[in-house]
Parts: C-alpha cells; sequence; structure tokens
C-alpha cells in the first residue's frame, strides 16, 4: 500500500471496477502457478526493521519525517506515527553468511538513522513497545501527514461504524474507548520475510503456524503498555483490537478481525489463501494504478497484481502470504509479523535465523501437520505465548510441555538441521542459535523488562522507572550483549537521560478516592487507617470537586461525624496539569501556603503532588 497512490472505496462504480481488477489479479496468479512462472530458487530472505523515534528525554518525538529528509536514503520509508520510521532490508540469497551480511547492512542503516536523529536532538529506540509511550501519543495529531494513513484511518472507522474499544488483562488491566487506529503505531515489528517454493507453499504455510507460539514465547518483550503490565507480548493484543472493523464479534460477515492468526488450516493453493481471504474481508482501499493482469500475461509480461496486493495490505495475519516482483521474476513469501522490534540488532537477527531454520528444518514426522495436529491447538498455543512468554505450557503432539523443554529439545535441533541444509555458514548457526538457547534458560526481553520495571519502582515514580528502561535499552542496543545477559541495573547509573522534570514525574497515581456523599465518620477513619494526610472527593460523574485534609477535621473538631463530606471538604482548590513543570508547582505550593496540589485535565482528576512527594 506504501507503494501506491489509494483513496478510499466508496461508490459503486469503484467499487465494482476493483472487484473487476481484484478478479483478474486472482486468475492472473493461477495461470503463473499452472505454467510455472513463479520463482522457484535462488530462495531469498528480507526484513522490514521498525523503529521508535525519541526525544532526549526518551519519551515519543514528532519528527520522523524530518529525519527521513535528512536521511535521503530509499531503504527508509515512513510508518502510520510520526515517531516511527522503518527500514526494508535489500534481498539476500539464503547461503553462507548472508545473515550476518543482514546484521551489518541493517546495523549501517540504523547508525545512519541514529546520528541524523540526534542533529535534531533525537534518539531511535529498538523495541516492541515504546515504555514511554503515553495516552497522547495516539491523538490524530501525531499521525503521520500522508494521504494513505488518513485514508486507512477513515476507512476503517467507517467500517466499524463506532470506536475502537481496547481491553488488554494481565498483571493489570488496560480498558480505554478510542477513536482512530493511531493505537497501532504503539506497535514496533521486526518482520521477517522468506521466499517459499511455489508448489510447498500451503504445507510450509501450515507450518509456519504450527510453530508461532513457540517463536513467539522466546522472542517476547512487549510487557509494558502506558505504564501497565498486560501481556509478555502485549503487541498481539492491541494490534488485534486496533485494527478490528467488527462493532462486535457477532457481524456474520466478518467473524474474524482483519489482523488474525487464522480461523483453519490452509489447503489448495495460494490462491484459495487469497480468495479465503477476499471472501472474508471486504476490500476498503482502491487505486488509480491498477493493470489488466491478464492482458499483460498474454504480452508476456509479469503482472504486479495491485489489487490483490493492495486487499492483501489491509488483512494483517501474523504470518502474511506475499506476492512480488523482483527482478521481473514473480515470487511468493511468507512475512512473519509477530516477531517484535528489539532488544537489539543481535536478538533481532538471532529471532529470525531461528524462525528461519524451522521454517527450513521442518522433519518427516511433521509433515501434512494439517492432518497430526488440531489447528485450535496451534491457535491456542500462540495466544499463550503473547500472554505467559517462556512461562507457556505448549500443546504440542497431543501432550503438554514446557516452552523450554519444546524449544531446546526440539526446536532448536530442528532448526539447526534446516540452516545446515541451507549451507549456512556454521559460525552464524552456532552464534545465533546458541542467543536462543540461552535466552530460553535465562529470560527474554519482556522477562528482563518487568523485572527491571518493578525493580525501579521501589525507588521511583512509575513515570521515572520508564525512562530509565528506555534509556538502558538505547545505551545498549548496538552491543554484544544480548538480552539473556542483561542485568537488574542499577538506577543510579549514568544512563544520560535529559530530563526536564515535569509533575508527572513525581505525582502520586495510586490514591484512594472518596465520594463527595460518603459518610464523614467513614472517610475520617479511612485517613487514620491508611496514615494519609489528604483524600480527593470526586462525584458520581468522577470530576474532582473537593479535598478533604487533617486541616478540614481539626477544624470541625468535636463537631457531629454524621455529616457528608461533601459539608466540610475543601471546594476552592488550587490545582494544576501533569505537563506543568515541576518548579510551577513547587512554586504554587509556597505561593498558597498548601501541601498538596489535585493534577486534573478537565475536571478528571489525574494525581495528586504533595511535599513528600517532591
Amino acid at each position: 500500500m506504501g507503494h501506491l497512490d489509494v483513496k478510499q472505496l466508496k461508490s459503486p462504480k469503484d467499487k465494482a471496477l476493483y472487484i473487476h481488477h481484484l478478479v483478474k489479479d486472482l486468475e492472473a496468479l493461477d495461470i503463473m502457478l499452472n505454467k510455472g512462472l513463479i520463482e522457484k530458487e535462488p530462495i531469498r530472505i528480507g526484513a522490514e526493521q521498525e523503529f521508535c523515534v525519541t526525544k532526549k528525554d526518551f519519551f515519543p518525538n514528532n519528527n520522523s519525517v524530518e529525519i527521513l529528509e535528512a536521511i535521503n536514503d530509499e531503504h527508509f520509508t515512513t510508518e502510520i506515527g510520526k515517531y516511527n520510521l522503518e527500514i526494508n532490508s535489500d534481498p539476500l540469497t539464503l547461503k553462507g553468511n548472508c545473515f550476518s551480511k543482514l546484521y551489518h547492512h541493517l546495523k549501517e542503516l540504523l547508525e545512519k538513522a541514529d546520528k541524523e536523529a540526534k542533529v535534531k536532538d533525537s534518539k531511535i529506540v529498538l523495541t516492541g513497545i515504546l515504555p514511554t509511550m503515553r495516552l497522547k501519543h495516539i491523538k490524530n495529531d501525531y499521525m503521520t501527514d500522508k494521504p494513505r494513513y488518513h485514508i486507512l484511518n477513515n476507512a476503517l472507522k467507517s467500517s466499524r461504524r463506532e470506536h475502537f474499544n481496547i481491553h488488554i488483562k494481565g498483571v493489570d488491566e488496560l480498558n480505554l474507548i478510542h477513536d482512530s487506529v493511531m493505537l497501532e503505531a504503539c506497535n514496533t515489528s521486526f518482520q521477517t520475510h522468506l521466499q517459499i517454493h511455489p508448489d510447498e507453499f500451503v504445507e510450509k504455510y501450515n507450518w509456519a503456524q504450527a510453530i508461532a507460539g513457540p517463536v513467539l514465547s522466546s522472542c517476547a518483550n512487549s510487557p509494558i503498555l502506558f505504564g501497565r503490565e498486560l501481556w509478555a507480548e502485549t503487541r498481539i493484543a492491541l494490534f488485534t483490537q486496533s485494527i478490528d472493523t467488527r462493532a462486535n464479534s457477532f457481524i456474520f460477515n466478518e467473524k474474524q478481525s482483519r489482523v488474525s492468526f487464522g480461523a483453519n488450516w490452509e489447503q489448495g493453493t495460494v490462491t484459495d489463501i487469497f480468495r479465503d481471504h477476499i471472501s472474508r474481508f471486504r476490500s476498503l482501499l482502491t487505486s488509480d494504478e491498477h493493470d489488466d493482469s491478464l492482458e499483460k500475461l498474454e504480452k508476456g509480461e509479469i503482472p504486479k497484481l495491485r489489487a490483490l496486493q493492495l486487499h492483501n495490505g489491509t488483512v494483517y495475519k501474523w504470518n502474511r502470504v506475499c506476492y512480488g516482483v523482483g527482478g521481473g521474476k514473480p515470487h511468493l513469501r511468507i512475512e512473519c509479523r509477530y516477531i517484535p522490534s528489539g532488544p537489539t540488532l543481535t536478538d533481532e537477527i538471532a529471532n529470525m535465523v531461528f524462525w528461519v531454520g524451522l521454517m527450513l528444518g521442518q522433519p518427516d514426522k511433521y509433515e501434512n501437520i494439517h492432518k497430526k495436529m488440531d489447528f485450535k491447538d496451534v491457535k491456542n498455543n500462540f495466544f499463550k505465548a503473547a500472554r505467559n512468554g517462556m512461562e507457556t505450557q505448549f500443546k504440542w503432539n497431543n501432550e503438554l510441555i514446557s516452552a523450554k523443554d519444546l524449544i531446546v529439545n526440539e526446536f532448536l535441533p530442528i532448526a539447526k538441521k534446516g540452516l545446515q541444509k541451507a549451507n549456512i555458514d556454521e559460525a552464524d548457526i552456532t552464534k545465533y542459535l546458541s542467543i536462543i538457547e540461552r535466552r530460553t534458560k535465562s529470560k527474554n526481553g519482556s522477562q528482563w523488562m518487568i523485572d527491571n520495571y518493578r525493580n525501579l519502582q521501589k525507588s521511583k515514580t512509575s513515570f521515572e522507572a520508564l525512562q530509565n528502561i528506555t534509556a538502558y535499552m538505547y545505551k545498549h542496543q548496538f552491543k554484544d550483549k544480548t538480552v539473556d545477559e542483561w542485568e537488574i541495573f542499577n538506577p543510579d547509573e549514568n544512563l544520560k537521560i535529559d530530563i526536564s522534570r515535569i509533575v508527572k514525574h513525581n505525582m502520586n497515581t495510586k490514591m484512594l478516592l472518596v465520594d463527595q456523599k460518603d459518610s464523614l465518620e467513614l472517610v475520617s477513619n479511612i485517613m487514620k487507617w491508611k496514615n494519609t494526610h489528604h483524600l480527593p472527593i470526586i462525584n458520581k460523574k468522577k470530576e474532582l470537586t473537593g479535598l478533604l485534609t487533617w486541616t478540614d477535621l481539626i477544624k470541625l473538631g468535636d463537631q457531629d461525624l454524621h455529616l457528608c463530606v461533601k459539608d466540610v471538604m475543601t471546594k476552592d482548590l488550587i490545582t494544576i496539569s501533569q505537563e506543568a513543570p515541576l518548579e510551577e508547582a513547587k512554586a504554587l505550593m509556597k505561593k498558597h501556603n498548601i501541601n498538596c496540589l489535585p493534577v486534573v485535565r478537565n475536571k478528571e482528576l489525574l494525581g495528586i503532588l504533595t511535599t513528600s512527594d517532591l
């Protein structure tokens, strides 16, 4: 979609023309398959490296387009968020030291990006979800100013006809309603591509589905969103819900989300997979750049199947089928979309090597996997891995087995044989697969992040802790040590965070809330029980209406406590925004001789800042 001038599919005439081209593309693909025109060798690999752009304080920056222009390299392109960019690697033939080549290729490009980012007081960070992401960063103001993103947003909203409801439950819980697809911008991936022999495509696709859960468990590194501990790989739940065109899951013509793992094993040919997608998901976009694919074939030319590719670009399977034309020859690929970006470039390449090795090494005993395993077990494995990471118990060969045992005892040997069969250098095989083995026996990125987040919160606010985690990741993302070797780090380590402290850095968000109609006797006792000197008071709309302090209770003296809180509370409040400089809060408290400042957005209470917090 990124290479086309797209527009929303609205008028009956446009729809009819687009469907006409779509059907012709399917017919053309069938003809190419039957005539053996699809490239069978050599096999190539490739990757899409997404990354975040942050300010010097490690919060998202909205200047990715400026950095892109300064980089001036066709390998780079925009993403939907103004704080994301993507690198499209050069395709490499699968042989020898191709993975080391890919590593150096991507490192060179990332260092080029980081250099230009520094000129603009920015940094680039490899991470599945940027820990410092805040709700304000998913507003439309942060959407990249390119027509295709706004058109996609409008098309998805129009199809859905209501806001996006996000509900993810892990250790903590996230429940929010959002009015655009900008939540997609929170997800940063390392998408790996493997060219597949056309005669083996459906078999290999089903195998890719079977191995997805265990692979995901080893590489999960996105456990935190908006300061909440959610899934080991929260991207899976977030992306599924942020691009969902269904108002609910019972609409008859779309029982699957556009972001999905799938519903069944695939059968037939690759064209049948595309036919199924077209049957399930209505087209959202069109373009004026469609070709007559059948006419091109008759002329001896290879069609780009633009209509089919445009539709495919709005169906986000975690293992996606891809058609492409390179060097004048058509080919088929599987794009593995569930692997997150980061936390180091070496970790990413290890994930890719592991996945490619498994794809190539499929043993005879797992041929026709669709006849040997229940698809729902495979699908359940995937979502269990997203939730639990390396703590997952998988259903494999009709037995329960831990992630560690399955990966170490079965998957790593399969991957090694597959890579050896492809004549990959033994040094690369040993280097990258040993990273997966060490990680499996110690910790993945998700476990490292949670361990450090909890440790940092003993001495810092959540807001500060997330900055520290991001700063540590930035400092180590291109170093030799991979995440399995990272430890609980010292929060006072020199991480070079340029912090202009704001109220949000120090405010307390873990507050007891009291309704203005609550019994004063109850609330006064709560203050004694919890040893708190200030309690914010809200109304039934959850709006801040007052503050009850020890001073209010002292003034009341021995009067009857059979009163409502609102009869005694302080109503004329001095408040502050969470974005205000901390020095401003200090000055305000000194000026008004108060020890507590409610932090509000409009009338909504976000937190409390007291002299002890300072």
